[in-house]
């Protein structure tokens, strides 16, 4: 268990009182301020891992990685929805989510309880998260697992293979299209799927260039920080129908589910509604209906 340090959550002021939260979390065109904040202490973080495990060591690590396990092909099946459960123990917005928090143990009650796939945040600066607690869920579960964080640079890419990630999380918004196109084939070259997920629908262009196999279109507008599915149905419509297309932010009831079902929407990925519940399986199983 990684210690709690709920009172160290750092936020970021955007327009008055919101703060930044996961999930899209950075959007061109919105702030710039705020995607530099994040991404200049991301950078540094990535530099002293590179320090404390160089490139060449890491590297070495992969040969004894757990085998990959097909995220895309879990989400790719006759299912009418699929869920990709998220554990989240804190955000900038919401503060301490989870405070009787397990990460294993609340993945095997995701796996129990019908999830497709399992989230993990590992941001540890704003989301408290921790790659020890992939590594934990990894050896928990049996469904493939994803990397959340803000991925920048190949040796977080290799980090999360080594840590036995089978997916990872590129936000079109944090990345110019070089950058993404490299991640995102030096993710397949290891093996590992990869959620490309964006907001703004002018990064659309850039997200398909890649011709990703899953595409994630957040929910949350950071200028008002409210949600709304309505945002990831006009963009569904833009995706091509073989693209696994997930819906991720403010799914919260089964209405919700059932809305974006009946649009066609591939898979939904839900965090805090889960995390917040009493009973995280009951939640889980509320939702599939």
């Amino acid at each position: 268990m990684r210690p709690n340090h709920s009172d160290d959550i750092p936020t970021i002021a955007l327009h008055g009182d919101l703060t930044v939260g996961m999930g899209g979390m950075i959007h061109r065109g919105i702030d710039l301020s705020i995607l530099d904040e994040i991404v200049a202490h991301k950078r540094g973080e990535i530099a002293a891992a590179q320090q404390s495990t160089p490139w060449d060591t890491l590297q070495s690590q992969l040969a004894d990685a757990p085998p990959v396990r097909d995220f895309h092909a879990a989400l790719n099946t006759a299912a009418n929805m699929h869920v990709i459960a998220e554990v989240k123990k804190a955000s900038p917005s919401a503060g301490l989510i989870r405070e009787d928090f397990d990460a294993a143990a609340i993945a095997r009650i995701y796996e129990q309880h019908g999830a497709a796939c399992i989230s993990v945040l590992t941001d540890e600066h704003f989301f408290q998260g921790h790659l020890d607690y992939l590594r934990a869920v990894r050896q928990a579960v049996g469904i493939p697992v994803l990397r959340k964080d803000f991925i920048l640079d190949r040796y977080q890419v290799l980090e999360a293979r080594v840590a036995g990630a089978d997916c990872i999380l590129l936000i079109a918004e944090c990345l110019d299209p070089a950058t993404l196109a490299d991640l995102y084939h030096y993710a397949d070259s290891l093996g590992m799927n990869c959620l490309v997920e964006l907001y703004e629908p002018e990064n659309l262009e850039c997200v398909l260039s890649v011709k990703p196999k899953i595409v994630g279109v957040n929910n949350r507008d950071l200028r008002t920080f409210q949600t709304d599915l309505g945002h990831s149905l006009a963009l569904h419509q833009q995706v091509d129908a073989e693209t696994i297309f997930v819906s991720e932010s403010g799914i919260r009831c089964r209405d919700d589910v059932v809305r974006l079902e009946q649009a066609g929407v591939d898979a939904i990925l839900v965090g805090e509604t889960l995390m917040r519940s009493t009973d995280i399986g009951e939640a889980l199983e509320n939702l599939l209906g």
